[in-house]
């Protein structure tokens, strides 16, 4: 951790550069504390990419992972966009390919393809429609396929399905590695030393955890959540880093986390020291080729005439 004049130097660097090259920086939900404070923009992904998309800024510095920085490719063609961690990956994404999906297409040519925004660019250029946790049940009931080819998280695609029991969906084994190990003991253990809490639960979780939950929605839905739920005290089933936005949007109000605090490692790689020299190198930067961005652009934009 940065302190004293070591920090006021870099955020000062930050700053100048931010400045400079006329960038606007981008923080994640689950970034770290510090990321989120400097930042002109702290929400989930697509968000995100849509807000930057919206500015006059040149370039792009998103504070989060890999897939992120490509969706923010694919919204602003005309933006650079830099990623400060290129090792900033998500393992979720990373188990569903290109090739994966158009065989499993192959298999099923009278599905609908349903990919949920963590996914790479490649990934998304062979969807028909993607979708966030905020929106999937929308999205999947919309669509007038009965069968749906969910990629590439089998949880929240199970959860669509529990909503949704008309139509046939075809999981994708994929998952959130964070989130999966949030267990359903771990709840119930809060729930006893907190008997009045509400429990408000991110879909990536495992159904046994999605059972126990008050609410269940995206990182933006369940702040919206505690801030509108009478309840004085919450439950939190995500990554813990959302703590930072909960007490700042939602003051007086009590959060509890799992014991075991679940932490997305790949969000944690971006630190301040990085993003200064991101922003100072204009490195790493992040670039969709053309007929993919094409290709996932309209997925995304089919997603955003439906939701």
């Amino acid at each position: 951790m940065l302190e004293g004049n070591n920090k006021e130097l870099i955020l000062g660097k930050i700053n100048h550069f931010r400045k400079e090259r006329k960038a606007v920086i981008l923080a994640h939900n689950y970034q770290r504390k510090e990321i989120q404070e400097i930042a002109d923009y702290v929400d989930d992904s697509l968000a995100l990419s849509r807000q930057a998309a919206q500015t006059d800024a040149e370039v792009i510095v998103f504070c989060g992972v890999h897939f992120m920085a490509e969706s923010a490719a694919i919204l602003s063609p005309n933006k650079k966009v830099l990623l400060p961690e290129q090792r900033a990956g998500c393992p979720m994404a990373d188990m569903v390919t290109a090739e994966g999906l158009r065989a499993l297409k192959d298999e099923h040519p009278d599905a609908a393809v349903v990919t949920y925004i963590n996914s790479s660019a490649a990934v998304k250029a062979e969807t028909d429609v993607c979708c966030t946790s905020a929106n999937a049940v929308k999205i999947v009931a919309s669509l007038p396929q009965k069968k749906i080819i969910f990629s590439p998280d089998r949880n929240l695609g199970a959860y669509v399905q529990s909503q949704l029991p008309e139509k046939e969906i075809i999981l994708w084994q994929g998952y959130c590695p964070t989130h999966e190990k949030i267990e359903v003991a771990d709840v119930l253990a809060l729930k006893k030393e907190h008997p009045q809490a509400k429990v408000l639960v991110h879909p990536e979780c495992p159904q046994a955890v999605i059972a126990l939950g008050d609410y269940v929605q995206s990182t933006t839905g369940i702040i919206k959540g505690a801030q509108e739920i009478e309840a004085q005290e919450f439950i939190i089933c995500t990554e813990y880093d959302l703590v930072h936005r909960l007490e700042k949007e939602v003051p007086g109000k009590k959060f509890f986390f799992p014991v075991k605090r679940p932490l997305c490692p790949n969000m944690k790689l971006t630190t301040l020291e990085k993003l200064a020299n991101c922003l100072e190198k204009m490195s790493p930067q992040i670039i969709v080729p053309e007929e993919m961005r094409l290709k996932a652009q309209a997925a995304l934009d089919r997603m955003l005439a439906l939701s």
